[in-house]
Formats: C-alpha cells, structure tokens, sequence
C-alpha cells in the first residue's frame, strides 16, 4: 500500500500536537486527519476508515481509552491499528488501552522524526495486495511456515515447535503488542502450560538465536517484534 492510500486518524485536545505531528505525517506523504477529542474520533473513524489511529489518553468528551473500546466494535475497522499517546510514566494509561484493544503506546513527548518511524514500523503489516503466504520475508529473516524453517543472513535454523511458532506469531504483525494470554491461547492453547514463565524462557531462547533486539518486553502486558 503506497503512503497516499494510507489514512492516519490523528486525535489530541493541544492544538499544537496536532499541528506538528500532523505536519510531519503528511510530509512523509500520508493523508492525515485530526479529532480534537473522542467521540469526533469514533465518527471520523467510521466515515474515513483509516489503516491507523494515534489516540491521546486524556480528552474531554471521551478518553482515549473509551473511543478505543468503541472502536473496536466497529466491524469494518478489526484491521486498523491504534496506538496511543501516552505521558512517561502513564503506566496505567499503558495497560487500560492495551485493555480497551489497543496495539500500541507511544510515550510523549516524541521528537517528531522518531515518531514517524514508528509509524512507519506500525504500518509495515500493510502491504499491497497479495495472496496470503506461507513464506514471510522480514528483512534479513525468511520464516517458512509450510516447513517449520527460518532462514537468518542465508543460514538455516531448525527451532522446536513452540519457538516456530511464538516466533511467527509475533513476526506476523511487527510492532503489535502481543498480550501475554493471548500467545498463551494461539501457541499453547488447551495445552497445560508447567509454570507462569514459559513465555519468557521461550522468549529468552529466540532471543539467543534470533537477536535479542528483535523483541521487545512490554512491561505487565507481552511481547512484541520489532524490525
């Protein structure tokens, strides 16, 4: 998907959020619109159907957390992204919209060229578009699902099951926050899980083979890959 066809719903109470980071957004090429509060943000998302939304926390009329609940009850929005701006140190506000369906958090204040790559991270699971494929190709990693095969700088890794899996469930959507009962219930699932910690040793171990820079630890939520 090329950047013009993207929409990114902007939603802040200051004035000056955005101004700026809707100017540099719409300098790296994207079509960029701005709510002032939730509930505009509930109406110009059903109207506008944007690929991503950038929802501010504390807002008059409705919070970010609440229009992010409704949100995501609109059908026809399952696949947008929404990531929220939050304060250093809003560790509440972390976990209320990973809660409420969120994917992500963005910590205030950003410089704007920082923001604009991780947008760009967040956007990358949208791609033109193409048959579904068994065979995904992350820069310097290919993952194989047909054949339970990675392939990383041109040399072949053999991973147990679960790693495999864990591994190309997070690669799947990269910069997705994924929620810790929710990898327990797509790689395990009825499966009796022996101890509280076998996502993290099996985190420890990618970690160990694939690059420790890869995934990234969301404190008190899950696991995210990161490019």
């Amino acid at each position: 998907m090329k950047k013009k066809d993207i929409t990114i719903l902007l939603v802040d109470d200051e004035p000056d959020i955005l101004e700026i980071v809707g100017y540099n957004l719409s300098a790296e090429g994207y079509t960029v619109i701005t709510a002032e509060n939730g509930a505009q943000a509930v109406k110009l998302a059903k109207k506008k159907k944007p690929q991503l939304i950038i929802l501010d926390v504390m807002m008059p009329e409705m919070d970010g957390i609440e229009a992010c609940e409704q949100i995501r009850k609109i059908p026809e929005l399952s696949e947008t992204i929404i990531t929220f701006l939050t304060a250093r140190g809003e560790d509440y506000s972390q976990m209320a919209g990973f809660d409420a369906g969120a994917d992500d958090y963005i910590t205030k204040p950003i410089k704007p060229k920082v923001l604009v790559s991780k947008v760009k991270a967040l956007l990358r699971r949208f791609k033109e578009d193409e048959p579904a494929s068994n065979i995904v190709k992350i820069g310097d990693l290919v993952i194989n699902r047909d054949e339970y095969k990675i392939v990383k700088d041109g040399d072949e890794l053999i991973l147990p099951r679960k790693e495999f899996e864990l591994l190309s469930l997070l690669a799947s959507k990269p910069g997705k926050v994924f929620k810790r009962e929710d990898i327990l219930d797509k790689v395990w699932g009825n499966e009796v899980v022996v101890g509280g910690r076998t996502i993290d040793v099996h985190i420890r171990k990618l970690r160990e083979k694939i690059g420790d820079e890869s995934f990234k630890t969301v404190k008190g939520v899950g696991y995210k890959f990161v490019i």
